[in-house]
């Protein structure tokens, strides 16, 4: 992002894990809308695994929380490619096997790189 000049917005999953009901995707939508707003920019999500973790996973432990959050990041990262505003958005795990399907589809993080 310093090379390219634009702003930076580096975060890491477990920021987003919260325990009470709408924190964690009220924290996805205002990191969105502030990257929107200083567009172009990039945002970047360490340990994606922390809230991107599959949702049958997520049924099981009882985490309605962790489902919102994690539904909440696919609904904003849908309305990217659909505005086209400017803001990539970028992610690191090392347990890409625990990922939720639907974050690695087209679309989305959509491109492995080890």
């Amino acid at each position: 992002a310093a090379e390219a000049k634009v702003p930076f917005f580096a975060t890491s999953g477990a920021d987003f894990v919260e325990v009470f009901a709408g924190r964690g995707a009220a924290r996805v939508r205002a990191l969105f809308k502030a990257a929107e707003k200083a567009a172009p920019s990039v945002i970047f999500i360490d340990e994606l695994d922390a809230m991107g973790k599959t949702r049958a996973a997520v049924r099981l432990s009882g985490n309605d929380e962790a489902e919102q959050t994690l539904n909440m990041l696919l609904a904003a990262m849908d309305g990217l490619t659909t505005k086209n505003n400017g803001v990539i958005v970028l992610a690191a795990t090392n347990r890409l096997d625990v990922l939720d399907r639907a974050l690695i589809r087209p679309g989305r993080f959509d491109r492995v790189v080890h």
